[in-house]
């Protein structure tokens, strides 16, 4: 039994490490996806519509108008929630105790002495990792190596917890990916259709696999990102 356990622990560990090791890759992944749809949208199929005239042409300026400012909120809020640090617990914290409400105040530093870290109590917790108090809803993650306030989950995507000082931001990226992905679905739909039609349809192998893989991937992400929201 002891040796199941040491294994167990050594594989979450080893999990861990793999998580830190994918931080760059994640990124280069995002922005490699943002670039294909950017190459099926803009270059392939509504920037040539640019110049057909008529309703086309009026139709290619709106999808695109609206394309690139998604685009710019996307990744504006998916850097900040990149390079905007989660939350953590002030060095030296400990909670002081409010004797007419029973409460603990999470954000007080003041030195609260003789007190004794209590695994039973919901009220006052310690982190044995990091060797400190926790504030409510402070919790340690194995990933980033440190304890995150109001720690929400650690998200491979934006290679960072999703705490206290960035939830806000990580909430607008799934909103602004959510209104993307849906544009790139609608966009693409007609040219999506044209695989299975049996006309011949303009284009290189190349544009049409990213044309065809820049729907699938629209479509996966704002169905996804929409049940996510329906039964979160």
């Amino acid at each position: 039994m002891h040796r199941s356990g040491t294994t167990m622990a050594w594989n979450v560990f080893k999990f861990c490490t793999v998580l830190r090791g994918l931080g760059s890759i994640m990124i280069l992944l995002v922005l490699g996806v943002v670039g294909v749809t950017y190459y099926a949208v803009v270059f392939t199929n509504y920037g040539p519509a640019l110049f057909d005239g008529g309703l086309h042409s009026f139709i290619a300026v709106v999808v695109l108008i609206l394309f690139h400012f998604l685009l710019v909120l996307l990744l504006w809020s998916y850097f900040t929630v990149v390079l905007t640090d989660s939350g953590t617990v002030p060095p030296n914290w400990k909670p002081a105790s409010d004797e007419e409400r029973g409460e603990v105040d999470p954000l007080n530093e003041s030195e609260f002495d003789g007190l004794q870290p209590d695994l039973s109590s919901q009220r006052i917790r310690y982190c044995w990792k990091c060797n400190q108090f926790k504030p409510p809803r402070c919790h340690h993650c194995s990933v980033c190596g440190r304890c995150v306030l109001k720690m929400d989950h650690h998200c491979v995507w934006v290679v960072n917890c999703v705490g206290a000082l960035n939830y806000k931001y990580f909430l607008l990226f799934l909103f602004y990916t959510f209104l993307e992905t849906s544009l790139v679905t609608l966009a693409l739909f007609s040219h999506f259709l044209a695989f299975f039609s049996d006309e011949e349809i303009p284009g290189t192998t190349a544009t049409l696999a990213t044309t065809f893989l820049s729907f699938g991937t629209g479509c996966s992400a704002s169905f996804l990102l929409t049940c996510s929201t329906i039964f979160s």
